[in-house]
């Protein structure tokens, strides 16, 4: 596996963790689950053969901040629907199953509770998520599915911010690289942060096309972990001011060329404020 940055000298200082137990963070998942019973039952079933958009609309209308948010994602300028989404299940049925799971996600993991999470984490996950979505046809991938990819990637991040909330904003905040932090995590945790996502949504029932690509992005060789890894370089460039810029034809595999980038951004910057009001308001 090849690194794409190489550790700062402050990773040293954060090798020294407190013990992680990886089975007591992954049975906290399930006490979230009973205090969102809502969003819980949503998360089982939506991948089922069973499950239709009045089902699932049904379900949702019982948790009324998640179904707003859910009606609030289908009318924005994403979806190009604006103002014409005017009932649940015709709501579900515009952002489809995948991303009503994977908002049902963010709920069971607080994930909307930006209190308990690392400071910019919600402006990297939409810059995430918007960078797959619009460059997943470079990997013919759906758009839809990278979506749901890059907002569920940073799960991790918040499951170790939750776990060790003083000793990861550390980290956070001096592994400024999404590379030179996974080092670091691994360091301290013995796992990384977008290891236990994979980890959490493997536990969930989540497909093998969205763990894979958590599992190799770390892999320059690794076509699966191409598209997610260059949706995190789109990312760093927006978010990070200092962030060290790594070619794109590079991470991608060679599916993209640095002339592809500026629209991207530019995409990127124009829609990440709304999709984020979206998911948290």
């Amino acid at each position: 596996m090849t690194s794409l940055a190489v550790p700062s000298p402050a990773t040293a200082s954060l090798a020294v963790a407190p013990l992680f137990d990886l089975e007591r963070v992954l049975a906290s998942i399930d006490t979230m689950a009973a205090q969102r019973p809502v969003a819980a039952h949503i998360v089982s079933i939506a991948n089922s053969d069973d499950a239709s958009a009045a089902e699932l609309s049904r379900i949702l209308a019982g948790d009324v901040a998640l179904a707003g948010r859910v009606m609030k994602l289908a009318n924005s300028a994403f979806y190009g629907m604006r103002g014409r989404v005017t009932s649940l299940q015709f709501a579900v049925t515009v952002i489809g199953f995948a991303t009503v799971r994977t908002m049902a996600t963010v709920a069971l993991t607080d994930l909307d509770d930006e209190s308990r999470l690392p400071d910019d984490f919600w402006e990297t996950s939409t810059s995430l998520a918007l960078a797959a979505s619009t460059l997943a046809p470079r990997f013919a991938e759906r758009p839809q599915d990278a979506l749901c990819l890059g907002l569920l990637a940073q799960m991790g991040v918040a499951l170790l911010h939750h776990n060790d909330p003083d000793g990861y904003a550390e980290l956070w905040a001096t592994e400024r690289s999404s590379d030179a932090r996974r080092t670091a995590e691994v360091q301290r945790y013995g796992i990384s942060a977008l290891r236990l996502t994979s980890v959490a949504l493997e536990q969930w029932g989540f497909p093998a096309g969205m763990l894979e690509p958590l599992k190799q992005v770390g892999d320059l060789a690794s076509f699966s972990g191409a598209l997610l890894r260059s949706a995190f370089e789109v990312a760093g460039r927006l978010v990070d001011r200092d962030h060290a810029e790594v070619p794109i034809e590079r991470v991608s595999c060679g599916q993209l060329r640095e002339r592809d980038v500026a629209p991207v951004l530019e995409q990127v910057r124009t829609d990440a404020a709304e999709l984020r009001q979206a998911l948290l308001a």
